[in-house]
């Protein structure tokens, strides 16, 4: 086993603090790397605290994941000591189903081994995600990231970057359509990016007017402050598609109406309770609310193909792991343009 250190939770009330463990040993189908940056997502402060339930402990966040090559396998055809590589939220999959052929691991039939606060495929074995120094995962699960780009504002493109992405090209959204963002925060941000990258006229949906000089830096062409009912009136019927990235409880139905007839709505984001639609706001327009996780792996390296082609990357706070917990405090507040990003130098 190979000697590993990072931060953990060892319960849902303790804070992250420094935690020694093991790696496996680099098999001949195996990268290991260095762990350069780790982002920091919501979703690694809802599992420290098992707010979604089935929390594994003790629990190392992270599955932003940017570093350096330093050993690979014997099999290893896809990378050398010395690349650059990226790991996402996934660390494994059946690699038999029918999603899993298809390359769309993300929903894996027999259950994909997540990042971290999962199991690999051995249903025994835990995993351990970005807050450490190192990482060993097999190469058809790592990704090759560019030298072109801010290695730290590439970081969180591997959850952020990738949720947004994927049902853009799903959708096939581009020029002539009308696309909304609802909610500026680490996914809006790049939704609005890759939005208007795809050639859609992009508009930005939020309750905070401070946020508009932001969305119109970001690209966004309009903006509307949907807590004035004269502005959302001006956009009713108006979208083709929403792109739903708010994680708090909101009125779908209000949303719904903003769509023209077949429109879509795109939840990426994910309330923690159950939503109250009416049957009217889908029946008058023909309209469709639907979700998306991330992509899978051939679509998330097409995506770090694109950002470096087009010069894409998030926007970043960079902080010290020490840091971390003030950094979650500050998440909850709205209080980061637009993504955490842990050196992990600091470690």
């Amino acid at each position: 086993m190979i000697a590993a250190k990072g931060y953990a939770a060892q319960n849902a009330q303790t804070p992250l603090a420094p935690f020694q463990f093991e790696r496996r040993e680099v098999k001949p189908h195996d990268v290991q790397f260095d762990i350069l940056y780790c982002g920091v997502c919501h979703s690694d402060l809802h599992q420290i605290r098992d707010e979604w339930g089935g929390s594994i402990f003790p629990m190392v966040p992270g599955h932003e994941i940017v570093g350096r090559v330093t050993k690979v396998g014997a099999e290893v055809t896809k990378f050398k000591v010395g690349d650059l590589a990226g790991v996402g939220c996934m660390v494994d999959s059946c690699r038999e189903c029918e999603n899993c052929r298809e390359g769309l691991e993300q929903y894996c039939l027999v259950g994909n081994s997540q990042t971290y606060n999962g199991r690999e495929q051995d249903g025994v074995t835990p995993t351990y995600g970005g807050y450490s120094n190192l990482i060993v995962v097999h190469e058809d699960f790592a990704l090759h990231v560019s030298e072109k780009l801010d290695l730290a504002a590439v970081a969180p493109l591997l959850c952020a970057g990738i949720t947004t992405y994927s049902p853009l090209r799903h959708w096939k959204v581009g020029k002539g359509h009308k696309v909304a963002v609802l909610g500026l925060g680490g996914l809006g941000h790049m939704a609005v990016k890759f939005a208007v990258a795809f050639g859609a006229e992009v508009t930005m949906l939020s309750t905070s007017p401070s946020k508009e000089e932001d969305a119109k830096r970001l690209g966004a062409h309009k903006f509307v402050l949907t807590s004035d009912p004269a502005r959302v009136k001006e956009v009713k019927g108006y979208f083709d598609f929403i792109i739903d990235t708010v994680s708090a409880p909101h009125d779908y139905n209000l949303y719904l109406s903003l769509l023209r007839t077949n429109g879509i709505h795109i939840c990426v984001g994910a309330p923690p309770t159950p939503a109250e639609i009416m049957g009217f706001s889908l029946i008058g327009g023909r309209k469709s609310i639907a979700g998306s996780g991330i992509g899978g792996i051939p679509e998330t390296q097409e995506m770090l193909d694109f950002c470096a082609e087009h010069n894409i990357v998030s926007d970043i706070e960079l902080i010290p792991i020490k840091d971390i917990q003030n950094a979650y405090d500050r998440m909850l507040k709205g209080d980061v343009r637009y993504r955490f990003v842990i050196d992990m130098n600091t470690l």
